[in-house]
This record gives C-alpha cells, sequence and structure tokens, in this order.
C-alpha cells in the first residue's frame, strides 16, 4: 500500500517572493502582536510617552500655580508659614491692599510697574536694534564674519550668575572699572558716581539687560535673514534702491514673521527678569529700578506677607496673559489683512 501524504501548504507568489495561507498570515500577525491587543497597544504608545512629560509639568508648573493662587486668597504672614494651609482665609482682601492706589501697597506696586513698563520698552527696543544692525552687518561677506558671529553671541552662552556678577564688579564706585576709565584715564567727572545705587542705578540695570538680550534678537534675526532670496536685493540695487530703502522695503517686511515671536519673547523675558536686578543690586533694588519682580520678591520674603506677594504674582500672570493675547490677536488680524 502506498503512503499518503498531506500537500504542502500552498503559497503564492507576489512579486518574486511567497506568501503563506491567511490563517498561516493571521498567526504571524498574532505573534508579533499585530492583533487586536497590539493594535490597542500601539495607540496607547503615544499617550503612555507622554506620561513623563505632563507629570513633570504638573510638579513644575500647575500644581504650584494653583497652589499660588489659593495662598493669595490666605491671610499668609510669617506667623502661618509653618502650616499654612490653616492660615485665615480672606478672599481679595489681598488683591484689594495691593491693587488699590490710595493704600501705601498699591501705590508701590503701580510705581514698580510704570519702572518695569519703562525697563522693558527700552531693553526690548535696544535689544531688537543692535541686533538688527549686527545681523545686516554681518550677512554682508566681510573678514572674520565667523569669529564677529562668535563674539556677538557670547553674552547670550554665559551663565547669568557669572555675566551679572562681573558687571556688579564693574560698575562699583571706588574699585569698578568703569569709574576708572571716566574718572582715572579719561578724566570726564571729578567725582565717583555711583552706578548701583540712586539715578544711575536704571541706566546699570539697562545696560546689563540690553548687553544680556541682544545676542538673542541677533541670532533670530540672523536666521530669519537666512530666508530673505539675494536676487531681491540684486533686483532692488539694479532699479537704484538705496541702502535704506531695501531696508525698509525688502528686510523688514520679510522678517515680520521672525520679528513677531521675537519680540514677545523678549517682552516676557524682560518683564519678569528677576536674576538680574536680584544679581546686581541685591534683594533689595534702589527705588529708580525697583523692578515689579523684586517688588514681589521683597513683599514675599523681606517683609514675610506671602498673600500679598502671591497677588501680587497672580494680577502679574494676568496682566501677561492678557498683553500676550492682545498682542497675538493685533499680529494675526495684520497678517490676515496684508
Amino acid at each position: 500500500m502506498s503512503s499518503v501524504t498531506a500537500p504542502p501548504p500552498r503559497t503564492t507568489r507576489a512579486g518574486g517572493a511567497s506568501r503563506a495561507e491567511p490563517g498561516v498570515r493571521r498567526r504571524r500577525r498574532w505573534a508579533v502582536g499585530g492583533g487586536p491587543g497590539g493594535r490597542r497597544r500601539g495607540r496607547a504608545l503615544p499617550y503612555l510617552l507622554l506620561v513623563p512629560a505632563i507629570v513633570l509639568e504638573l510638579t513644575v508648573h500647575v500644581i504650584p500655580m494653583v497652589a499660588g493662587v489659593w495662598m493669595s486668597l490666605l491671610e499668609l504672614t510669617q506667623f502661618q508659614i509653618r502650616n499654612w494651609s490653616a492660615a485665615p482665609f480672606i478672599g481679595l482682601d489681598n488683591y484689594r491692599a495691593t491693587l488699590d492706589i490710595d493704600t501705601a501697597a498699591g501705590r508701590e506696586l503701580l510705581h514698580s510697574f510704570w519702572v518695569t513698563v519703562v525697563y522693558t520698552v527700552a531693553s526690548v527696543g535696544l535689544s531688537w536694534v543692535f541686533g538688527l544692525a549686527a545681523a545686516v552687518f554681518l550677512q554682508r561677506p566681510v573678514r572674520g564674519r565667523a569669529l564677529l558671529r562668535t563674539l556677538f553671541l557670547t553674552p547670550y552662552a554665559l551663565p547669568v550668575y557669572a555675566a551679572v556678577i562681573t558687571w556688579s564688579f564693574i560698575f562699583q564706585r571706588d574699585t569698578g572699572l568703569l569709574n576708572h576709565v571716566l574718572v582715572d584715564q579719561l578724566g570726564l567727572t571729578e567725582d565717583r558716581p555711583f552706578w548701583l545705587i540712586g539715578g544711575n542705578s536704571f541706566a546699570a540695570l539697562l545696560v546689563v539687560s540690553v548687553w544680556r538680550s541682544w545676542p538673542f534678537a541677533f541670532l533670530c534675526i540672523m536666521a530669519g535673514l537666512q530666508n530673505v532670496p539675494t536676487e531681491m536685493y540684486e533686483a532692488a540695487a539694479i532699479d537704484g534702491a538705496g541702502f535704506w530703502q531695501r531696508l525698509r522695503d525688502i528686510t523688514l517686511p520679510m522678517l515680520r514673521p521672525v520679528n513677531q515671536v521675537l519680540v514677545l519673547v523678549l517682552f516676557l523675558w524682560t518683564f519678569n527678569d528677576f536674576n538680574t536686578p536680584y544679581l546686581l543690586f541685591g534683594g533689595s533694588a534702589p527705588e529708580q529700578a525697583d523692578l515689579i519682580s523684586i517688588h514681589i520678591y521683597r513683599s514675599s520674603f523681606i517683609t514675610w506677607n506671602f498673600g500679598q506677594g502671591s497677588a501680587m504674582s497672580v494680577a502679574l500672570l494676568l496682566f501677561l496673559l492678557l498683553v500676550t493675547a492682545g498682542y497675538l490677536l493685533a499680529t494675526n488680524r495684520r497678517r490676515a489683512h496684508a
């Protein structure tokens, strides 16, 4: 009797490669996780990868923000700091005390607000002008362009602590480099001026802020100029357009998207700047350079009135949100009409 053997699984060839029957393909798919459970795991994987970022965001930003809002509704002073959750609830009294210009706290906060506004406008404006000038200058093939770009970006790369402490030594009245040059070397004045107290403190703070901020503006504008076609400048030069006309009609319109983001980022960074005035003046800045960040710090950690300090912080956050929303709406509307 002849033995009968089962025929091998039939395969089909497509493009020169053999393909197994549907049952074999199904088992293989299940073996590599291609079944319903594997598909569900594949869809859930992106959300699982977001979990560490969400946890970090909640820990670093959301939870402290919620705690700050709650603290602004409490009468939280040094007497309740050990058990701040049991501090008396006073509602919006902290906001009324700090935002009422008829009170001493309200007048001081208003003064700090206007000092911060002037400081921010001046710092952002000067940083943008210097960054634009340097970026336009280095667009041309000048000798040592790579070295100049590196030198221009050095203030942005330096740690803020080392940079501002160095400037504080430069501004010292008796041993500082600035007074040594102005008085001893150039003889421009007989008396050594104070730079870290009095009326000159605002100018000193502004110089340090612009020195730290303009390289970032230079970097962003320089990157934006890479997208401007050189043919546009060549055609404008052939038509007889001068430097200022090319800057007005070609460079600035092409840089508008970059400038919109750059100005907003510089505004938020400068208005919230705490490191520069704190390292330059210490915990108590002069009245002429009393930025709102230092004012909130002094109200919270010097006078130990954490409730009012939290109320000021929340009010500052709401102000910045309103300004940002208004700025984005205005720029988007202008872009839509363009």
